[in-house]
């Protein structure tokens, strides 16, 4: 029964929090304090906490550190699968309609008009992460003396391989973590 549970809740949250990680808060907390009193206040921050600071979506490690408490492993498998089950319905229908209708007009036309404004989404987000890391400012306009000219020469070195060289970009960010580790050090 608390394996039915755990899936049902999370379902719930997978299904229903649209807009990102941080919209689906209310919702693991109706679910796992209000309903099901599965954590306290104090536990569900705990668990936000270290949601937030491993890698993946925090809904996703949510519902595995929820499982694991509630019902151990199995628990932490099964609220996950529930989290994640939406999203594959969804992207599976919408996988198999894409390929279905992909020859009509009206699905080519829809998808031209959603290229570019998928790359203007990312190329805000890299501008936005870009103005953060070189200059301690996330939007315009910058200033100049703020400019941390280590990290601005690492990411002109790590473009440049990027571009130039077949090196992978996880070792290229290996490469600048150590390298800013290094220059730090001399530094200090």
């Amino acid at each position: 029964m608390i394996y039915l549970q755990l899936f049902w809740s999370f379902f719930q949250v997978g299904a229903l929090s649209f807009g990102g990680g941080y919209a689906a808060l209310p919702l693991i907390q109706e679910q796992v304090i209000e309903k099901n009193q599965w954590l306290t206040s104090t536990e569900y921050i705990d668990i936000l906490t270290i949601s937030q600071m491993t890698p993946g979506p925090i809904a996703l490690n949510a519902s595995t550190f929820v499982g694991t408490k509630v019902a151990g492993i199995s628990g932490s498998l099964i609220a996950t699968l529930g989290c994640i089950t939406p999203s594959v319905i969804i992207v599976l229908s919408l996988a198999v309609l894409y390929y279905k209708y992909k020859g009509l007009s009206l699905v080519q036309g829809v998808i031209k008009g959603l290229r570019p404004a998928v790359v203007a989404l990312i190329a805000s987000a890299g501008l936005s992460i870009l103005l953060t890391a070189l200059f301690n400012s996330d939007s315009f306009p910058i200033a100049w003396a703020e400019i941390d000219w280590i990290s601005l020469i690492l990411f002109g070195i790590g473009l440049v391989l990027l571009q130039k060289t077949k090196i992978g970009p996880i070792y290229i960010m290996l490469l600048a973590g150590v390298a800013r580790l290094i220059i730090s050090s001399i530094l200090l």
